[in-house]
This record gives C-alpha cells, structure tokens and sequence, in this order.
C-alpha cells in the first residue's frame, strides 16, 4: 500500500496542536498590545513567547524551543520587569500608555504582517517537514547556524536592553531626587511658616 499524499485537508494531530497553540500564542500578542495595563502587557508576553516555544518543540526543533524559554522568557521578560518596577509604573490602567496613532500602528502592524507571511511563504513554498519523523538537525548544526550567521542581532538586542536598564536606573534615581528635593522645600515652608506664628 502507498502512503496517503498529504494535504491540507488531513491534517495530522501534531499540526491541529501547532495552529490551536498558534491562535492561543496570536491572541495573547493581540492582548499584549492592546491592554491599558503595563504589569498585564508584560505577563500577556509571557504567555505569547510561551506559546513560540511551543510552536517550535512541535517543529521537533528542541534547541530553539529552549533558547525561547532561557532567553526571551527567562531574561528578557524578567528585565523588562525589572525595568517597569524601577520607574515605577502605574499598576492600574495607564491612559498615558496609548499614544492615540492606533491607525497608523495598526496599518503598520498589517503591512509588516503580510510581508512576513509572504516571505515566509515564497521561501518554503515546496518545503514540508515531516512532525513524525526524527528531528532534523541536531542541537549542534542548530546552535552553529544560529550563532555564526544570526549573532549580531542577538548582540544589538542585548545593548538595546543593556540602555532600557541603565535608563530606567537614571529615571527612577531623578524621580528620588526630585521627590527628596520636593519634601525638604516643604519641610523649610513649613519651618518658616511655625516661626511666622510665633
């Protein structure tokens, strides 16, 4: 007997699991963009970089899927976190927070978005991955492509997020001071003013 030629029309269990942990991964990242809460945006990112890791295990493309969770979920999340507790930003809902261009990101977010899907697309148009089958690549020719050709980007992301900190730093130390210089002015108002009295 031969095999049933896939289609899209039979689709197996692994890729029915792939596009429900897809719609869970896109509609937290729909939530993460669109919430008024900063402390809600950064654990709604939490669960979309999950849901990558996911996609990526169900690719059979392990070292990637642990990359994901070590990296983005375990580093750049927590210093992101980090960054919100330092300038102290508002727990409750920040109407500051939306900048009013909602069109113009939106138009933007949907320009992006169906240029990525057609690169993606025309890219590995002829190209299946066989889920049942054994990995293909292993953890070593991943992490040797992955850092020779793509390491600028991951040394660009850490100096961007290496300027995120030391901002957040210098503005929560400008926010104490003005706060100290606030209260000490206050204090000598009112000194001067019991002295008045008296």
């Amino acid at each position: 007997m031969t095999p049933a030629a896939h289609g899209f029309l039979s689709p197996s269990g692994v890729e029915i699991a792939f596009l429900l942990v897809g719609l869970v991964t896109f509609g937290a990242a729909l939530v993460t963009v669109t919430t008024k809460q900063l402390v809600h945006a950064a654990l709604w990112l939490v669960v979309t970089l999950g849901g990558l890791a996911v996609e990526y295990l169900l690719l059979t493309a392990e070292f990637i899927a642990w990359v994901q969770v070590l990296i983005y979920l375990g580093s750049v999340v927590v210093l992101l976190l980090f960054g919100l507790m330092l300038t102290k930003a508002p727990i409750g809902r920040s109407p500051d927070a939306d900048s009013g261009n909602r069109p113009v990101a939106l138009a933007v977010a949907v320009v992006a978005a169906v240029s990525l899907v057609w690169v993606v697309v025309d890219a590995f148009r002829t190209t299946w991955i066989d889920l049942d089958g054994p990995a293909q690549g292993s953890t070593e020719v991943t992490g040797h492509f992955l850092f020779r050709n793509w390491v600028l980007p991951f040394e660009a992301l850490s100096v961007l997020l290496l300027a995120a900190l030391v901002g957040a730093i210098v503005l929560s130390r400008k926010r104490a001071t003005a706060a100290r210089n606030s209260r000490g002015a206050d204090d000598t108002d009112n000194g001067r003013s019991g002295k008045e009295k008296r």
